[in-house]
């Protein structure tokens, strides 16, 4: 794996196209829920929500769809943080199915920490444990290899007709 196990599912069948395999909102669902597992693990979980009224909020996700992904498959999320501030994530995840070599999917996402006090929302710089969990992610996934491509500028590309 390339990066620090984050989270792990098996695919639910209402996960799954006509075409027989992971649905491509589906993916974005699973690293949806991987963010979830990233929240708990460095103290943004549901108590801290309500206490303080802040979550994270996904501000940009690109995917890459590499292997296809099956009804028979369990997917096991990792976590590489590329970048931090004192309120953004930039975070890489990659999904590859147990027992299946190779990364099926990768993920690239910027999080926005956020408070919603009052009835609006704003951004929010992260309370000092959490800054210190996830700069701690940081340091452990900084020599991880990326196990897929990361994200790149998408445009149609002029090409020459023969």
């Amino acid at each position: 794996m390339a990066g620090i196990p984050l989270y792990q599912t098996a695919v639910q069948p209402e996960w799954i196209d006509y075409n027989g395999h992971l649905r491509d909102g589906n993916y974005a669902l699973i690293v949806s829920l991987a963010i979830d597992a990233l929240m708990d693990r460095v103290g943004l979980d549901e108590s801290y929500r309500a206490r303080s009224a802040c979550t994270i909020y996904t501000l940009e996700m690109h995917l890459n769809y590499l292997q296809e992904v099956h009804q028979s498959d369990t997917v096991i999320v990792t976590l590489r943080i590329l970048g931090l501030d004192a309120k953004r994530i930039h975070a890489a995840f990659e999904l590859e199915r147990r027992g299946i070599a190779g990364v099926a999917t990768t993920a690239e996402v910027m999080l926005l920490h956020v408070s919603r006090r009052g009835g609006s929302v704003a951004s929010a710089p992260f309370p000092p444990q959490v800054n210190d969990a996830l700069a701690a992610l940081q340091q452990a996934s900084a020599a991880l290899p990326a196990g897929g491509p990361g994200s790149r500028r998408m445009e149609l590309r002029p090409h020459a007709r023969s």
